[in-house]
């Protein structure tokens, strides 16, 4: 991350930190695959980090329903994700929601998966980079 930082190329990162500390590291320690003790001490790890790092200057939030998510990983066709369970990916997703509902630490573009398909359509990735510029650089 502080070499993003410290670079003078735009990234576009697949994950951010803010991921595991507010849907992975909750979830598995709801799940009792993470002490409480550790838990605690994570989450304070990450408000140190995420106090010295700035936010991205776009997050951009894939919203999508659990029959599109379901499809996705059979398209991806990885075997670590085959074995998800359907009432895990709910919980994740509903984690998703939760903090996206609440994102306050910079600009945000919430882009409905349902509705696009952006590997196979060049007119919704022509869309959505559409949106993401105008959301960076306004739209004129």
């Amino acid at each position: 991350m502080l070499k993003i930082l410290s670079g003078d190329r735009t990234v576009v990162q697949d994950r951010t930190i803010y991921e595991d500390a507010y849907i992975f590291a909750p979830n598995l320690h709801d799940m009792g695959l993470m002490s409480t003790r550790d838990f605690q001490n994570y989450f304070q790890l990450f408000k140190t980090m995420s106090s010295q790092i700035q936010p991205p200057d776009l997050l951009i939030y894939l919203r999508a329903s659990i029959p599109t998510l379901v499809a996705h990983i059979q398209d991806r066709g990885r075997d670590y994700e085959g074995n998800m369970s359907l009432d895990y990916l709910k919980r994740l997703n509903q984690r998703y929601e939760n903090w996206i509902s609440g994102y306050k630490e910079g600009r945000l573009l919430v882009i409905n998966a349902d509705d696009v398909d952006f590997i196979h359509n060049p007119e919704d990735l022509g869309e959505i980079l559409n949106q993401v510029r105008a959301e960076l650089h306004g739209l004129f």
